[in-house]
């Protein structure tokens, strides 16, 4: 691997990530930025295989990030560092090709998880002005969300609801009762990215709870 590239705008958060992400071999080396100019610099010298990046990241903000850091490292795998209340921020990184988000309290066994999953899943080289694209054979792949499978501009309820695979999985351990962190498990998620899709399906759906959700996703067919 050539690394993490840890991109953050507090201090005290980009060392503790640093420090964590050091336990992992996996990741190394660990590099740290704290703004979009300092993240590009260190992947013009070395692309970086993970960057974790700061939904909030001051300056150029973290979909500016991702769009000048495809010209410079495409295959670059963006994890954003956000939590549930930014759902704006994290549907524009999905759209813009961000493998998904985790907390960025984050714990050393997850950025392993996270490395794993990496290793095993590589983004493609993108086409000019899109994003990039996980390999086909990537079990990350349902990470990757076009703007439409995102939601952008999706009416809610739709009676045509189009759901990426990863949503559909989700949707599928609701129906058998398995709760956000076992259905996680399974799909080596975080379950902060379970409760996206869950969130992101819901409102595809027209669903205000789970019940509902599984309700009417069985009676649509989208799920057996």
């Amino acid at each position: 691997m050539a690394g993490v590239v840890v991109c953050h705008g507090s201090a005290t958060v980009r060392e503790r990530l640093v420090v964590t992400s050091i336990g992992v071999p996996s990741l190394a080396p660990v590099r740290a930025a704290a703004t979009a100019d300092e993240l590009l610099a260190l992947a013009r010298r070395i692309a970086p295989t993970v960057v974790l990046l700061d939904a909030h990241l001051p300056g150029a903000g973290p979909a500016e990030a991702i769009r000048r850091l495809r010209a410079v490292a495409p295959s670059a795998a963006v994890v954003l560092l956000a939590g549930p209340e930014d759902g704006e921020a994290l549907d524009r990184a999905l759209a813009l090709g961000a493998r998904g988000f985790l907390a960025p309290a984050v714990g050393r066994a997850e950025l392993a998880a996270v490395a794993a999953h990496v290793q095993a899943s590589p983004v493609s080289s993108p086409p000019p002005g899109g994003p990039a694209v996980p390999h086909p054979a990537s079990p990350l792949q349902e990470s990757h969300t076009t703007r439409t499978e995102a939601g952008v501009g999706a009416r809610q309820g739709d009676a045509n609801p189009v759901l990426t695979k990863r949503e559909i999985e989700v949707l599928v351990g609701m129906s058998h009762g398995r709760s956000n962190a076992q259905i996680g498990q399974e799909l080596f998620l975080s379950e902060d990215t379970v409760k996206t899709h869950a969130r992101r399906l819901f409102r595809k759906l027209g669903a205000s709870d789970r019940a509902q959700a599984v309700a009417i996703g069985l009676r649509r067919g989208i799920i057996d």
